[in-house]
């Protein structure tokens, strides 16, 4: 299975030999993460696990969720917090304003291995499409006002890209599901939800991991099928000596 990628849109063929999976906003929880993907069997050399971004920040192992870019099945978009990485990394954004959003983690990283992370970065899309027709699917990471076919253009003014990283509109009431005509379904995660929640064309599958009642979810993608797990449940029972695919 093989992608072409430009630098903010990465298209994907159908997944004809496997099940395509979905999984919200990891915030460093990968203990989660390893217990879910054992639990569900899931098979790296068949399966696919796409990522609404947020690897990093706020939960307990940010440089263990980093490392699952090197992984062959593991498809993420960018986050608002791994733009936030990569702003300081280049010097848009100062170290403590990061911090008070949950970088704080990274306090003993040089600049210099901050830039190593970033460059590892900066080939994860804002956008993935994974299919055609009516099976079709897209993942981005907050919001996204249009249709199939202005996701394809690939080009995004400043303040769409913002909306797409930051925006909370369509989840808090003010974002019309209306200006969604056209949107074929789309995973995205960024505004916790108690449970997985559609808003328009927008399926919603953050249940905030890194909280003390918050739990990772998988879905996958066009079923009914859901998994979720407490990020202490998991680490409580050795899901960190369980081993990745």
């Amino acid at each position: 299975m093989t992608a072409s990628t430009s630098p903010v849109v990465c298209w994907h063929p159908a997944n004809k030999i496997g099940r395509d999976l979905v999984v919200g906003d990891l915030h460093g929880c990968v203990d989660a993460l390893r217990y879910l993907l054992s639990e569900i069997g899931f098979d790296g050399s068949r399966d696919r696990l796409f990522s609404v971004g947020d690897l990093v920040d706020r939960g307990s192992d940010s440089l263990a969720a980093i490392d699952l870019l090197d992984k062959p099945w593991f498809y993420p978009v960018l986050g608002n917090h791994e733009d936030a990485l990569c702003a300081v990394a280049a010097g848009r954004m100062q170290r403590h304003m990061w911090y008070s959003i949950g970088g704080a983690w990274a306090a003993n990283l040089t600049d210099e291995q901050l830039k190593v992370i970033a460059a590892k970065l900066a080939s994860v899309p804002l956008v993935r499409i994974v299919g055609d027709g009516p099976t079709r699917f897209n993942v981005l990471h907050a919001e996204f006002f249009g249709s199939d076919a202005d996701l394809e253009v690939a080009y995004f003014p400043d303040d769409v890209r913002q909306q797409m990283l930051w925006g909370r509109s369509l989840a808090l009431g003010t974002g019309k599901p209306a200006w969604q005509r056209g949107l074929s379904p789309t995973y995205c995660g960024h505004t916790p939800m108690k449970a997985i929640k559609q808003i328009g064309s927008q399926i919603f599958i953050d249940t905030g991991a890194y909280t003390d009642d918050g739990r990772l979810t998988i879905v996958e993608a066009g079923t009914e099928q859901r998994w979720s797990v407490k990020q202490g449940w998991a680490s409580a029972e050795g899901a960190r000596e369980l081993t990745l695919p």
